[in-house]
């Protein structure tokens, strides 16, 4: 019969199962949690010359953090100083240290593991996981500090093709008073999200969203970094834009076409209420069909069903009197049209068609919409060619937004950026 020739592994310490230690004593206090006594399972080498001891010189426990084994346990390891036999060695003893407890270390790296965990892949707040796992707040803000020490990539020796510039608000409006002429401000603090378009993975986020904080973290990158980027896909944002040209002077910048269809249906709702205003001398009500089916004013037109094509035809027959309503709405509708275009010939003659209806609405509101149009006309032209859009970047923030409500709020700016830097890292390699 063939027997194993190993040496047997106690039932304690596999369930323990903390890699490089042995359990060697478990007491039940009756005023505290499980205690369990672990000690390395080889002797250690020496951190110098690296000879393995034999001969122990003293010993004494430490207390150290772990995961909670079938509940909370309190963790002692009864640690050796070994002599170290090496006559050359300068060291004459050294204490003993694992991968799993480093020299100074007072807590597993499977705990640490565990906390980078529960926050960054789970979405836990830092405070629950804390609670959760028994130990401090600042343990496990350290914890995660140290994991996007080590896994961040380089943003420098990335390189990135297209790049994608949105921004989200990193704390609630406030109002701060100044003491000498007692009147009040009103702030708003905002954040900047710089994305890789290709991956998805947040490169940067920079405070505000001036052409200050994307500029200075765009003049950082290497010219090597800078001249490789090829797109950069912007909301209608003035500042962005003016970053982009004194930094990315050769790169085309396209416009998110999603901000500009919101334009032409901010210009719809502006219109409705402008008219309403002027036509009945009020704002609109429910007996109103215009404003009962106003999200229906807003909807794309070739996505309409037969029954709501009916119910717009009789919005225009019944409240539309001067026909500036469908005028405008027209004119919206062209400008998806326009944003549908394949290619620069088609998008010119959409534009000359887009010309045409807002002269003939005759509406400041259109006209608005068409000088906006004309002022970002070459951003246009990228995102018909590229097809470069935002999307990637609202993706993001739409997950920033849920780290910072798990959270409730960051007070620390350095904090919230480490760990959208970080969740957005595992997501990307996940």
């Amino acid at each position: 019969m063939n027997e194993p020739t190993g040496v047997a592994v106690d039932a304690a310490t596999s369930i323990f199962n903390l890699p490089d230690y042995r359990v060697i004593s478990v007491s039940m206090p009756t005023d505290g949690p499980r205690q369990v006594i672990v000690e390395t399972d080889q002797p250690p080498g020496c951190p110098t010359c690296g000879v393995v001891a034999s001969r122990r010189k003293e010993r004494r426990f430490q207390r150290i953090r772990d995961i909670p084994v079938a509940g909370a346990v309190e963790v002692l390891w009864s640690k050796y100083r070994w002599y170290c036999e090496e006559a050359a060695c300068p060291r004459l003893s050294f204490f003993e240290s694992t991968a799993q407890v480093p020299r100074h270390a007072r807590s597993t790296g499977r705990l640490r593991d565990h906390l980078v965990e529960a926050v960054i892949r789970s979405g836990r707040a830092v405070s629950e996981t804390a609670s959760a796992f028994t130990v401090s707040w600042w343990m496990v803000r350290a914890a995660v500090n140290e994991a996007c020490v080590l896994n961040l990539p380089d943003v420098d020796q990335l390189s990135p093709r297209m790049l994608g510039i949105d921004e989200h608000r990193f704390r609630s409006v406030r109002y701060f008073r100044n003491p000498e002429s007692g009147s009040w401000t009103r702030y708003e603090p905002w954040m900047t999200t710089i994305v890789d378009l290709d991956t998805g993975q947040v490169l940067g986020v920079v405070d505000g969203r001036d052409h200050t904080g994307v500029g200075d973290w765009l003049f950082a990158r290497p010219l090597e970094w800078r001249l490789a980027v090829q797109v950069v896909a912007i909301d209608p944002s003035a500042a962005f834009r003016k970053a982009l040209r004194m930094w990315l002077p050769r790169t085309a910048v396209a416009v998110d076409h999603f901000h500009l269809v919101s334009l032409g249906n901010q210009a719809m709702t502006e219109a409705r209420q402008n008219l309403s205003q002027q036509v009945k001398g009020r704002r609109g009500r429910a007996v109103d069909k215009a404003w009962a089916h106003r999200m229906l004013l807003l909807r794309a037109g070739d996505t309409l069903t037969g029954n709501a094509s009916h119910r717009l035809a009789e919005v225009f027959a019944a409240d539309d009197p001067t026909g500036r309503l469908q005028a405008v709405w027209k004119v919206k509708e062209q400008l998806r049209v326009l944003l549908r275009t394949a290619s620069l010939a088609d998008a010119a003659a959409a534009k000359d068609e887009l010309k045409a209806l807002v002269e003939a609405a005759g509406r400041p509101e259109t006209n608005k919409l068409y000088r906006t149009v004309c002022r970002w006309w070459k951003e246009i032209e990228v995102l018909i060619v590229t097809g470069a859009t935002t999307a990637k970047v609202e993706a993001n923030n739409t997950g920033i937004k849920q780290i910072k409500r798990t959270a409730r709020g960051y007070r620390n700016a350095g904090n919230y950026k480490s760990v959208i830097l970080m969740t957005s890292a595992v997501r990307t390699a996940a």
